[in-house]
């Protein structure tokens, strides 16, 4: 049974935190999200070519290796890009404001949150 709300939830109580989604990076398409301030649907779109452009670059430098995350820094946000390593195609993306945010604590948040996913 899926967590995804309940993931979606946790990472919107993190300080500064103003939006989260679960992406599917083969469609662009969101399958959870949640917060205001950024349009969703567009931003998942946009950053699934991001995520997609990176992984071709990984793939013809030969480098054998995985993402963590992508961290995008805007003059008053951060965007963080996390592949689900457990079902691949999927990310995790959140855009935090930067003047209210902790962007060490929200990266971890993440990752818990990556790793506590069940699809």
């Amino acid at each position: 049974m899926s967590n995804m709300k309940i993931i979606i939830d946790s990472l919107l109580i993190v300080d500064g935190m103003l939006a989260a989604a679960i992406v599917d990076s083969n469609s662009g398409m969101i399958l959870g999200s949640g917060g205001s301030g950024v349009d969703l649907d567009l931003a998942a779109a946009g950053n699934t070519e991001v995520m997609r452009a990176k992984l071709k670059t990984m793939k013809s430098l030969g480098l054998n290796d995985n993402i963590e995350d992508v961290l995008i820094t805007l003059g008053k946000q951060y965007h963080i890009l996390r592949p689900i390593e457990k079902h691949e195609g999927l990310f995790i993306y959140v855009v935090l404001d930067k003047g209210k945010s902790n962007l060490a604590l929200a990266r971890r948040k993440v990752q818990d949150a990556e790793h506590a996913l069940v699809i």
